[in-house]
């Protein structure tokens, strides 16, 4: 949240709600949080079922619909009426159902999941799986920079960038994160659909050019309207590439719903 002293008060601030991406947690935002929290009033949730959140209950989908009630059930337990969302990945998606049901001011995405033409399909062996089996030694190599670059290097177009506490804590986050399988075959069988996206709700869809996980979404797969940038520099999940143009995309991104609407043309963050 805010801290005293800030430019603006607590109760001036628009609050803005971070998501991670799938497998991540709230410690994807540490970089940017200084440099948010002077103009908004930030609150980053994990998702159920990564992090320290507790998994959807049995029997129900973690789709990116269902975590987007669940985490709009945790805002109202909050007090946080619809806050403008920003997500990244699956995060973004999740952000982006918030914002058909009503539930988001605006909605920022960083390299959005779901925005691909057809379904993913199920992948032929879980990672996930493979690397809970060699956590142990997984852990030890974490300890070495080469290979925590390494494992980090789809994830951040910079992965030197990430301290190694953080890199250490996103990689093991990721092997114990119970919602992760589930979500993943969510994630590989829905879509995301923009039709009849609501005109009152802004997107911001910001891609970064080196990302090594998601392509630029056509643009009959977006929201009609939604602005779309390329963030130069940076991956999958920027925070720790470039802080900064970050931080001004989500300020910029989750001003919109209270000063202008939709429909800006496509163009470079910079």
């Amino acid at each position: 949240m805010g801290e005293p002293g800030s430019s603006r008060s607590v109760t001036e601030r628009v609050p803005l709600l971070l998501l991670h991406g799938l497998g991540g947690s709230g410690v994807v935002w540490e970089p940017v949080l200084p440099l948010l929290e002077a103009e908004r009033q930030v609150t980053v949730l994990d998702m159920p079922g990564f992090g320290r959140a507790a998994p959807l209950p049995d029997g129900v989908e973690p789709s990116a619909a269902n975590l987007a009630a669940a985490v709009r059930a945790r805002c109202e337990e909050l007090g946080l009426e619809r806050p403008h969302v920003a997500g990244n990945s699956l995060g973004a998606w999740v952000g982006l159902e918030m914002g058909r049901e009503g539930w988001a001011a605006s909605v920022t995405c960083l390299s959005p999941a779901g925005l691909w033409r057809t379904p993913l399909g199920p992948r032929r062996r879980d990672p996930q799986l493979v690397a809970r089996r060699l956590r142990p030694l997984v852990s030890l190599a974490l300890r070495l920079r080469r290979p925590r670059e390494a494992m980090l290097r789809t994830f951040a177009a910079h992965p030197e960038r990430i301290p190694a506490e953080q890199g250490r804590a996103l990689v093991l986050g990721w092997i114990d994160a119970s919602g992760y399988s589930g979500a993943n075959r969510a994630m590989r069988t829905h879509l995301f659909d923009p039709g009849g996206y609501p005109e009152d709700v802004p997107v911001t869809i910001a891609w970064g050019e080196l990302d090594r996980l998601v392509g630029p979404p056509k643009p009959e797969r977006r929201p009609a309207g939604a602005r779309f940038l390329t963030l130069p520099g940076v991956g999958h999940t920027p925070t720790w590439d470039d802080p900064e143009l970050i931080a001004r995309t989500l300020i910029e991104g989750s001003s919109l719903g209270e000063f202008s609407g939709r429909g800006s043309q496509p163009e470079e963050a910079r």
